[in-house]
Formats: structure tokens, C-alpha cells, sequence
């Protein structure tokens, strides 16, 4: 499990769920590591200015990241983290490797609609 103050998907079922469950969602499938870090620490700074988005944390290496890794939004991504925006459970945009609060805002406020 990741060590981060973010909600988890540990399992196919628990993606599914915030899916269904969630009209504005935000997956940040990676590792504990130097190009994951920043975008979980931009992830949980944004959660109270985005209210209305379900912000998610995924091990890259769990069974439960195939969902994110076989999107074919994310075929050619080569560095970590996967990071997908999703709206009425349908895929808006992903970007892969490091981003900076500025390119995430960016993609929320485009996908998802601005904070308020």
C-alpha cells in the first residue's frame, strides 16, 4: 500500500465502486518514488478546493492497477505515475510521469470544472 494521506484502491472492486459511486474522479496509479511523490503531495493539496472530485491513490504494482494500466488512453505511457481524470466513470484526460499543481489544476478545472 502507498503511504500517502490519500484514499486507496486496493482492488478491481474498489475501482469499480469510486467509479460508480463518484461523478468526478482522479486515479494516480504509481510508486512511492521521486516522480509519484509530488502529484499524491499536489493531490492531497487540492482535495479541499475540489470537493465534488474523489481523489485516489493506486500501487502500481497491485493487481488492482491493470484497470489503469490497460486503458488505451494510457497504451503508450512509459513513466510513473498513471494519472487519470475520469467523469460519469468515462476517461477525460491522462498524463503520465511528473506534473506540476499548475498542469493538474489545468486538466481539473478543463475535465472537471472549476473549483469553487
Amino acid at each position: 500500500m502507498l503511504k500517502t494521506n490519500l484514499k486507496h484502491l486496493e482492488t478491481e472492486e474498489d475501482v469499480k465502486a469510486v467509479l460508480e459511486n463518484n461523478q468526478n474522479v482522479m486515479i494516480c496509479c504509481g510508486r512511492m518514488g521521486p516522480m509519484c511523490i509530488p502529484v499524491y503531495a499536489i493531490m492531497e493539496s487540492l482535495e479541499s478546493k475540489y470537493p465534488d472530485v474523489a481523489f485516489r491513490d493506486q500501487d502500481f504494482d497491485g493487481p488492482a492497477a491493470d484497470f489503469i494500466k490497460n486503458l488505451p488512453e494510457c497504451s503508450s505511457f512509459m513513466g510513473l505515475p498513471f494519472t487519470v481524470y475520469f467523469k460519469n466513470g468515462r476517461v477525460m484526460a491522462a498524463t503520465s510521469s511528473i506534473q506540476t499543481k499548475g498542469q493538474v489544476v489545468e486538466i481539473l478545472d478543463k475535465e472537471i470544472g472549476k473549483s469553487s
